[in-house]
């Protein structure tokens, strides 16, 4: 009898998050989903990047003028598509490592992850209707 209990218990917990899963559009395993960009370092990168299914890495400088000019934007599509994207920052002049690995040149730099692989990235800043398509197309 109490094994067909903590079966039934297993059934229900597994339902409702299925169900869960299925409103939010949220990833197995992931518990919570940042609504603004979260910083990334040489050393959690990769852990952030294989976390999420997607993931846009915003590389910028704090001296950099473009990528000022684009962290609002950055900023709404985080809270716009928390549940779906997560959205981070990594400051090119204290992350040499990933900033080498990914050859970043120029600054701003967005770079997209899918499932933990590069997949796209978009050089330069630019306004929200130019840049929302470039992450849409990943989302399927």
């Amino acid at each position: 009898m109490a094994a067909d209990d903590e079966l039934e218990r297993i059934r229900r917990k597994k339902m409702e998050e299925l169900i869960k899963m299925m409103q939010g559009g949220v990833a197995e395993g992931i518990v919570e989903w940042p609504s603004q960009p979260i910083t990334v370092t040489d050393d959690n990168f990769d852990s952030i990047v294989g976390k999420y299914p997607l993931v846009v890495v915003d590389c910028w400088a704090p001296w950099c003028m473009p990528c000022r000019m684009i962290a609002p934007v950055i900023e709404e599509l985080a809270r716009d598509y928390a549940g779906k994207v997560v959205f981070a920052k990594l400051n090119t002049d204290e992350n040499p490592e990933i900033t080498m690995k990914y050859r970043i040149m120029s600054i701003p730099t967005l770079l997209i992850f899918k499932h933990g692989k590069l997949v796209d990235l978009a050089v330069g800043a630019m306004p929200r209707r130019m840049l929302e398509p470039i992450i849409k197309k990943h989302l399927s």
